[in-house]
């Protein structure tokens, strides 16, 4: 009656799609699909945090691989930018203030290779007007007056002072160490002798007038290097007059060009003055000796300075950029500065050697990150905080603070940051970085989280089928029919074994999709149909159940032992569940409970071995609660009970197997066999209600082959808790099966029911005068419960007979 009562139907067993239900023949005639399917949560967090302009509000896009968050976020990002404005170039430019840094400009998205464009185009013009206008007759001659000038000036004073000098008896003559003052003699000068002969009178005369020539001299000497300067200001005055001439045609149409923006003018009239101090590097370059062997660098003006590096360039960007960064390494992301290996081994750079990094090419729009990625790179996570936080992208040397010495190099102007910042990453890593870095509230303040399983709705369904379509179009891979877009929907539903649900884990599906197109076209089919998806997933499974197959090899042989036929007192077949990375499936192992006088309790020889997880010991000591509270109301429980999993070498884990232990241990204590041609799972509470468990199909699958390598007798079946019925996906064997009356499967909601399908014998419900009724199983393990409570009180009172005797003796003596 029981097995009746609690036998599941087959229509059950799993959900079969209706292809009523899909309006089209082919996917062919379905158009692409261009959003994310049924992710309404996450797409509304996603336009929240994209319309949300103020600081911080970056975003995490949660959920597991294969979920579709990076092509959603790309197809919406993609949408979004095309309606955005274009950003502004960036360059550097050099500065002419400080070697060691670089100025960044910005500049209407376009007019940065402008820019670039014209100062080549003005240099090269430079190179070719300057030289000529060097070497031009009217500059040869304005200099030539220039110096004109000046020797004339100069004759004119040392003429006058040589006159005055004459007048006075004295000349002035050239010497190793300069003009002086030198009295003269009949056209000759003084010897020793001569001017000791003179008298004192005489001698001081001349003395005084060659002192007041000395000053004279000096005074025009002076007036001498007042007229140099002067000359070198002419000549350099005429060169500025000469550059100007040059520059001011090419370089005023700039200024007016660019005059909006004052950096770009400051930057053009830096470069017109440094050109005006440095004419001479247009003049052409006498070449250097050379040593014999040796070849060494010829040495010419740089007119780099003059260049501009065009950092960013968005002229040919529609709207805001979307900058998907696979590798984001620090420079990488924060641009980095290359050098040049010189001759002689001398590493060097400048500004032209500023490159970019992808918060450089993002400037504006939207970059995009694994979250992973940012966090095993070095430096990476600290510094993109920082740019967050000042809201500028600093190019810097990061392991600078690391080297033993300090070594110069260049330090460019920071660029301001203006993006949106976009992580992609597991809801292990939000919360590892929520708890853990309170920065991180700061700066992502969205959380998009990805579902990886969406309800099952007509709508729903219709999506998957655009999915497929879109997929197929894009790959060009087979379509598929209605009833091959059924079978998909099934695979899925099982996927996350669940009747009421899809599986979302799209990059799992779009595999399945492309082997199941490849099937059909090895099988000549110009359409994939539902045999080709259930042949794909024949094969798949194929590929990854090798050791599960070496397993079943293991109970056919005998080797793992397992009942399926027969009933044992204390044993029971419980199923559990085996992962292996890219394959999970079930297996039964047999469980035996042994019971006998003594108060130890229950003892799980797993735990003892530390063979056991903390869930499974938790789920054992449950047991305990259920049969205190069901057996021991008016006496105490007194008893030592062992559960092993028998021929389990290896650790285990969970509490699905509670129930199952809890039905070996009621066996144990009444006396009453199971059938040990039911498979047995479900978590259990200290009330009795049976709880649902995980990999409810592998585990019946499991136990379906092992009692199929054993031989089906009809009375072979497995027993799952109700609350699992709605996770039934069973494969088309185990359903054909139970159509043909060879296998069952029944739910049970409580310990009761399961018993008694187990052993066909009722457990009995406690009546009015504390007692089960006779003939129940309750009733008899309620029996040998107080049979094992009144053992336990006599061997007390035998021993406390015993020890009180011993105590008469000793007090007699």
């Amino acid at each position: 009656m029981a097995h009746d009562q609690h036998r599941i139907p087959v229509e059950q067993l799993r959900w079969t799609c209706d292809t009523s239900q899909l309006d089209f023949s082919t996917t062919e005639e379905l158009p692409d699909l261009d959003y994310a399917i049924g992710q309404n949560r996450a797409l509304r967090s996603i336009e929240f945090g994209l319309e949300m302009e103020e600081t911080g509000f970056n975003l995490y896009i949660a959920g597991e691989t294969g979920t579709g968050r990076t092509s959603t976020i790309r197809n919406i990002l993609k949408k979004r930018a095309k309606h955005e404005p274009q950003p502004h170039d960036w360059v550097y430019v050099n500065n002419f203030k400080d070697n060691l840094s670089a100025v960044s400009l910005s500049l209407p998205a376009g007019q940065g290779s402008q820019l670039a464009t014209d100062m080549k185009e003005l240099v090269d013009a430079f190179k070719k007007d300057i030289p000529k206008a060097l070497e031009s007759p009217e500059y040869e001659f304005r200099r030539s007056e220039i110096f004109e000038q000046f020797q004339t000036a100069n004759n004119g004073l040392f003429q006058a002072l040589e006159k005055e000098a004459a007048k006075h008896g004295f000349a002035l003559q050239r010497t190793v160490s300069g003009l002086v003052i030198v009295p003269q003699k009949e056209g000759r000068n003084y010897t020793q002798e001569e001017y000791e002969a003179l008298t004192d009178k005489k001698r001081n005369k001349l003395d005084q007038n060659g002192k007041k020539l000395t000053e004279q001299l000096n005074d025009v000497l002076r007036r001498v290097r007042d007229n140099e300067k002067a000359t070198k200001e002419a000549l350099s005055q005429a060169d500025r007059e000469l550059g100007m001439s040059c520059l001011g045609h090419r370089l005023d149409p700039l200024k007016e060009k660019y005059a909006s923006l004052e950096k770009v003018v400051a930057f053009l009239e830096a470069v017109q003055e440094d050109i005006l101090n440095n004419l001479e590097d247009f003049k052409p370059q006498t070449s250097q000796p050379q040593i014999p062997g040796i070849r060494l660098p010829r040495q010419e003006p740089s007119f780099e300075r003059y260049e501009v590096n065009l950092l960013v360039d968005n002229s040919m960007t529609e709207g805001a950029p979307v900058v998907f960064e696979p590798n984001p390494t620090y420079n990488n992301l924060f641009g980095r500065i290359e050098h040049v290996m010189q001759y002689g081994g001398v590493a060097v750079t400048d500004f032209t050697m500023i490159r970019a990094g992808a918060l450089h090419r993002a400037n504006g729009g939207y970059l995009v990150v694994d979250a992973r990625e940012v966090l095993i790179n070095p430096f990476v996570w600290d510094a993109l905080k920082r740019c967050i936080r000042t809201g500028e992208i600093r190019i810097e040397d990061v392991l600078e603070q690391y080297r033993f010495m300090t070594m110069v190099t260049l330090k460019p102007e920071a660029v301001q940051l203006q993006a949106k910042l976009v992580m992609i990453g597991t809801p292990w890593i939000y919360y590892l970085l929520f708890y853990l870095d309170p920065d991180y509230r700061k700066f992502f303040k969205v959380k998009a989280e990805f579902d990886s399983s969406v309800i099952r709705t007509a709508d729903i369904m219709r999506d998957y089928a655009l999915y497929v379509a879109t997929h197929c179009r894009c790959e060009k891979l087979l379509h598929f029919d209605r009833d091959g877009i059924a079978r998909l929907l099934e695979y899925t539903a099982r996927m996350v074994e669940d009747q009421q649900r899809l599986s979302s884990q799209f990059m799992e599906i779009s595999d399945f999709i492309r082997e199941a197109s490849h099937w059909a076209r090895k099988d000549g089919h110009s359409i994939v149909s539902g045999s080709d998806v259930l042949r794909a997933a024949e094969e798949k499974l194929y590929r990854f159940n090798r050791i599960e197959e070496r397993m079943h090899e293991l109970y056919e042989d005998g080797i793992i032992m397992v009942d399926t036929d027969g009933a044992v007192v204390g044993q029971i077949n419980g199923l559990s569940v085996l992962e292996l990375g890219d394959h999970t499936f079930g297996r039964p192992s047999r469980i035996t409970a042994s019971v006998y006088t003594g108060q130890a309790g229950m003892v799980n020889i797993e735990r003892e071995a530390k063979l056991s997880g903390p869930i499974h010991d938790k789920g054992v000591m449950i047991l305990t609660g259920y049969l205190g509270s069901t057996f021991a109301q008016d006496h105490p429980l007194s008893l030592s009970a062992s559960i092993c999993f028998e021929q389990l070498y290896s650790g285990i884990e969970g509490d699905s197997a509670s129930s199952t232990e809890l039905y070996a241990l009621l066996s144990a204590l009444s006396g009453i066999p199971l059938l040990q041609g039911i498979g047995v799972t479900g978590s259990v509470n200290q009330r009795g209600v049976t709880q649902p468990i995980g990999g409810v199909n592998f585990k019946i699958e499991g136990f379906f082959a092992v009692c199929k390598s054993q031989g089906l007798t009809g009375r072979q079946g497995v027993m799952i808790p109700a609350s699992n019925q709605r996770h039934l996906m069973l494969n088309d064997e185990v359903v054909e099966a139970v159509r043909s009356g060879v296998f069952s499967i029944w739910s049970v909601e409580t310990i009761e029911q399961g018993i008694e399908i187990l052993t066909g014998v009722p457990a009995g419900v406690r009546g009015k005068n504390g007692k089960f009724p006779k003939g129940t199983l309750y009733q008899c393990v309620d029996e040998r419960l107080r049979q094992m409570n009144e053992t336990l009180l006599k061997q007390d009172l035998k021993q406390k007979g015993h020890v009180e005797q011993k105590a008469r003796r000793r007090t007699t003596a």
